[in-house]
This record gives C-alpha cells, sequence and structure tokens, in this order.
C-alpha cells in the first residue's frame, strides 16, 4: 500500500472527504450536505486545517480541525457537560479535532493514529480535545491509546441520535 499523508485542501476536496466520511459514519445524502456546508464554514475559521491520507489518487481518510474558540457552536453545545464535570478549563487553549474518518476499507491500519498525530505535531495549543459517540469503540480505544481521557459523557447534541463523550489530551500526543 503506497500510503502519503500530507496536508490536503479540504475545501478543494470536500466531497471526496464527505464520502469517505458517509461510509465510515453511515452518513445518508441530506446529512452529506449538511455537513458540506459545515466543513466549507469550518475551513474559514484561523488556524483551521487538514491532513489527508491517500492511496494512489484516491483519499482513504481525513482529520481537520482548528485552535477551539468558546464561540463556536460546538463548544457551546459541550462547556454545560464539561462545566459540570469540572473541566470546561478545556476549552481554552486547546485544539479541537472536529473530524477524523477512514473508509472501512482501510481501517485497523494505523492510518487513523496517523493522521491525528500529524495534525496534532503542527497545534500551538498545549492540548487536545475531541467528541466521540459515546460507546466502547475502536475510534474510543484509539484516542485512549493515544493519552485522551474522558472529560465528560454522556453529551447530547441537536438532533444527534446517540450521545457523546467529550475527550481531552495533553500534547504531543502519546506514541504507541
Amino acid at each position: 500500500m503506497d500510503l502519503v499523508i500530507g496536508p490536503l485542501d479540504l475545501a478543494a476536496h470536500v466531497d471526496e472527504a464527505l464520502a469517505v466520511q458517509a461510509v465510515a459514519f453511515g452518513l445518508g445524502p441530506d446529512e452529506v450536505a449538511v455537513r458540506r456546508q459545515i466543513v466549507q464554514r469550518h475551513m474559514q475559521f484561523p488556524g483551521a486545517r487538514a491532513w489527508g491520507a491517500t492511496v494512489g489518487r484516491h483519499l482513504v481518510g481525513f482529520v481537520y480541525g482548528m485552535p477551539n474558540s468558546r464561540t463556536h457552536w460546538w463548544s457551546t453545545v459541550v462547556e454545560p457537560y464539561l462545566r459540570a464535570a469540572g473541566n470546561d478549563s478545556w476549552l481554552d487553549d486547546s485544539f479541537v479535532i472536529t473530524e477524523l474518518h477512514v473508509h472501512p476499507d482501510h481501517q485497523n491500519r494505523g492510518i487513523g493514529r496517523r493522521l491525528i498525530t500529524t495534525i496534532t505535531d503542527t497545534a500551538a495549543e498545549p492540548r487536545s480535545i475531541l467528541s466521540a459517540i459515546d460507546i466502547d469503540s475502536p475510534a474510543r480505544g484509539l484516542y485512549f491509546s493515544l493519552g485522551y481521557v474522558d472529560l465528560a459523557r454522556q453529551v447530547h447534541f441537536p438532533s444527534a441520535p446517540r450521545p457523546y463523550a467529550v475527550m481531552g489530551a495533553r500534547l504531543p500526543l502519546r506514541r504507541k
């Protein structure tokens, strides 16, 4: 496998990235359309950046994130949960991993690990935060192995059918 991890112009490759996310996360066309607008908006934020994993000319995984701001929608939703757990200071001076997805045909090969460590290695912030569906899953297993810990659990996002966990890690991430 000729895997290449490199910077990704996500605005220019949003449809290709969302095709990966749709398969990895089971999204329908309406959800993809909404996420397309969200991604385009996010990539306008100061410090937003993305990395992609390609095999040949095919994008098989991507990650994107940005320095967190308490004014961002995500932060306003998770802040009460973090505050209740005594962890709302994690919203300050953190790099948020907004999305990380690897096509199912390419999972369990270390691609997600390489993507998240590569993007966080470029962060000026001393820590990283993210949210993941609050179940025992390979994604949460990866995050725990990198040094992420649960900061709040059973976080409910509007229109999300399942609760999420907010996780945080000091940077640099632990290497395995």
